[in-house]
């Protein structure tokens, strides 16, 4: 990054100087003299290796305190590297950076002030951009400050070290350190700090220009800032030379450099350096930006193009480098490669932490179910969870912890850190895919194309059966169905599964309200016992409301009013199995097509918002879908259509008799759409009217938007 155009910064009070420094009336004329010295040739080196030993001789040549703590220096596991880069650049640098040692030593001895000191080094350095100035006198520096605490450490054990140590005064220096704390003190925190602006000028120097330039104004105003940073800095630099020539030359009680002269300038250097940082946050602010715009355009094109395998698509979603195994295996706990899902059906199991034990349990057993089956068709796809954590607040130990649970009770590839799903990459997944907190499944064949946007609904529906979990496999398995028992049960429940075979009658029903639970199953046994029929009872919840479900369940198995689903898991199962009928139509765009079926298991899903309900079967055929209001009259009412039983049978004067009840209630139905479902559709229609739903989204009383929607 180029910094050759500059404006004028404000006024700045100038720091206190001793008697010889030359009085200046404020920073603007200062700065003039400054800038009429820089005249680069365009020359440029890669400052950062320099600096990088500058760090470690700083850190290391400390009397009193570290400036980096031990074990942190950058230079000990880089040396060979180091040392190889190094030897060309200081080849052409040594002469520099040694006759700039001498200039400042020189002026420290002669008496020169400050600024004339420094003025003297911007003009030896004219040529040279602003960052490689600054870093080419800190190196000058480091040199004489290395080579002083070097004899200072080692002087008691080196004879050679010994001999030099007197000649610089350092044993009568070193016997004075009590006094002479605060001194070093102050210029180890004045160095601190001079590391710290030259690092942050060096970050602006590598930026890259492809992404920022002088129209952001946070580098505009960083770039008209830099030589005054690079100036006070160098300042402090020729002040803390002076120290420490002063201290060997003429001995401690001629120091003339105050403890308080470096803590003013460390104050003044440490303002400098919180304005450009923060104008270096905001600059990668900007590039980061303009990176995650570049690399979602870049993930939109990955998926419009057509690859030989999988191994781009799936980099570019969880991991882009070689230096990590990004991939735990659930069998085996041990990390792994991408390579372990080349050329395979992939299902990206995504969601946030707070996925359910319920949903993890279900998966698991259908995922478990297709590996016995090795040979299978179906069982030839991997499953990979993806976690998905809000990167704007801080990734805790605890969420960590969380993370670590969940991932350990998976069988299937997870990935190993949540942290290194990129921010883009959860854009793309938020945008394209519609994860809205709740769990998805998004298909990719072996080559990587997405072939269903969410096949968590097949996998409830249908499980590994569903198998490649495509959409046109979806929609071919729908065309397979029917309204019929199974399609509810499924596999929940093998004793339902035989009451079917046995053609019994089944009443299957729902809801909270234990006054009515009573009533209806009172009146279902009286009217089965009357009517001489085999009936089975099987009370199975309610999709919400968990807390008066398992109240209801204790009241029914305590009082034998019917067989009841005990496990909460299977209570869930089942509703989650009829939403996601619902939802699997809303994503084939098929919600409101004229189909029988999917209208029963709309009401089925509305009746359960509204209170009671029960659906009466004969064997595997569904009789009657009905709401509370109208079965429990149907059965209460026995007497006024049991003489058509003889004649109709008992399923069709039940039906009959209902039909026309519920021709006269003619309940309207209602939906409930969290805003955090993958999708919601934009219209409904009412399966019991068939017009046009209202929609209404819910407010609470602070005017925020509950994560809900209405129909």
């Amino acid at each position: 990054m180029d910094f050759r155009s500059f404006s004028t910064p404000a006024s700045h009070q100038l720091i206190k100087s001793d008697r010889n420094m030359l009085a200046l009336s404020d920073e603007n004329s200062m700065m003039k003299q400054i800038l009429t010295t820089h005249a680069p040739d365009g020359r440029e080196f890669d400052v950062r290796p320099l600096l990088s030993i500058v760090e470690d001789i700083l850190s290391r040549a400390t009397s009193f305190d570290t400036i980096i703590k031990p074990g942190q220096t950058k230079a000990e596991g880089e040396n060979k590297n180091r040392e190889a880069n190094f030897i060309a650049m200081l080849e052409a640098l040594s002469y520099v950076i040694d006759r700039i040692a001498c200039e400042i030593s020189y002026k420290a001895m002669s008496g020169a002030d400050a600024h004339t000191t420094t003025l003297s080094l911007f003009n030896m350095l004219s040529s040279y951009s602003w960052d490689a100035k600054l870093v080419l006198t800190m190196a000058a520096f480091a040199l004489n400050y290395g080579e002083f605490w070097l004899l200072a450490q080692i002087y008691s054990t080196n004879p050679l070290a010994k001999s030099m140590a007197i000649l610089k005064q350092l044993p009568s220096l070193l016997e004075h350190t009590i006094p002479l704390k605060p001194r070093f003190d102050a210029l180890n925190n004045l160095i601190k700090v001079m590391i710290d602006v030259t690092n942050c000028i060096v970050d602006f120097r590598e930026l890259p220009s492809v992404y920022i330039s002088s129209e952001v104004p946070a580098f505009a105003a960083a770039i008209s800032h830099i030589p005054i940073a690079v100036y006070w800095t160098i300042r402090s630099i020729v002040a803390c030379a002076t120290q420490i020539t002063t201290l060997t030359t003429m001995g401690h009680e001629f120091a003339t450099t105050e403890a308080w002269e470096l803590s003013t300038l460390a104050h003044k250097l440490q303002n400098i350096y919180e304005h450009l940082r923060q104008q270096l946050s905001k600059c990668h602010q900007h590039i980061d930006e303009k990176r995650n715009v570049e690399t979602y355009q870049m993930l939109l094109n990955l998926f419009d193009t057509i690859h030989i395998d999988n191994m781009k698509i799936l980099k570019a979603l969880i991991y882009s480098k070689d230096d990590v195994q990004p991939l735990v295996d659930g069998s085996t706990k041990r990390r792994v490669n991408l390579d372990v899902l080349r050329r395979k059906n992939v299902l990206l199991l995504i969601s946030g932490l707070d996925i359910s034990h319920d949903e993890l349990s279900i998966l698991e057993q259908i995922y478990n179910e297709s590996r016995i089956h090795a040979t299978r068709l179906e069982s030839q796809y991997e499953v990979v969870w993806i976690p998905i954590v809000d990167r704007s607040v801080p990734y805790t130990d605890a969420m960590h912890k969380q993370f670590e649970a969940l991932q350990a009770t998976m069988p299937w590839y997870t990935v190993n850190n949540p942290t290194i799903v990129e921010k883009v990459v959860i854009r793309f997944i938020k945008e394209v895919w519609h994860f809205r907190n709740k769990p998805i499944l998004v298909v990719l064949d072996p080559q990587g194309k997405v072939v269903c946007p969410n096949a968590l609904h097949m996998m409830w529906i249908w499980g590994s059966n569903a198998f490649p979990f495509t959409t046109f496999r979806e929609d071919s398995l729908w065309k397979e169905e029917s309204w019929r028992l199974e399609l509810l049960i499924d596999g929940i429940d093998p004793t339902i599964l035989n009451w079917i075979k046995e053609g019994k009658y089944i009443f299957l029903y729902g809801g909270d309200d234990i006054e009515w639970i009573k009533k209806f199953t009172t009146s279902a046994k009286a009217v089965a016992q009357a009517a001489r029929i085999p009936l089975e009872m099987v009370y199975v919840g309610k999709s919400t409301k968990r807390d008066k479900v398992q109240r209801a369940i204790s009241t029914i198995t305590v009082e034998k009013l019917s067989y009841v689903w005990q496990d909460m898991t299977m209570i869930w199962f089942f509703w989650t199995r009829l939403e996601s009928m619902l939802f699997s139509k809303i994503q084939l765009g098929k919600i409101d097509e004229h189909d029988p079926m999917m209208q029963e298991i709309k009401k089925l899903l509305s009746y359960d918002k509204e209170g009671g309900w029960a659906v009466l079967s004969r064997g595997s055929n569904v009789v009657v879908n009905g709401h509370s209001t109208t079965v429990l009259p149907t059965l209460v009412e026995y007497d006024m259509w049991k003489e058509n039983v003889p004649v109709k049978g008992f399923d069709q004067s039940f039906k009959e008799h209902h039909d026309k009840l519920h021709g006269i209630a003619h309940p309207c139905c209602r939906f409930e759409f969290s805003t955090t479902a993958s999708r919601i559709p934009e219209r409904l229609k009412c399966p019991e009217c068939h017009r046009a739903m209202e929609k209404l989204i819910t407010f609470c009383c602070c005017h925020e938007e509950i994560p809900e929607i209405l129909y």
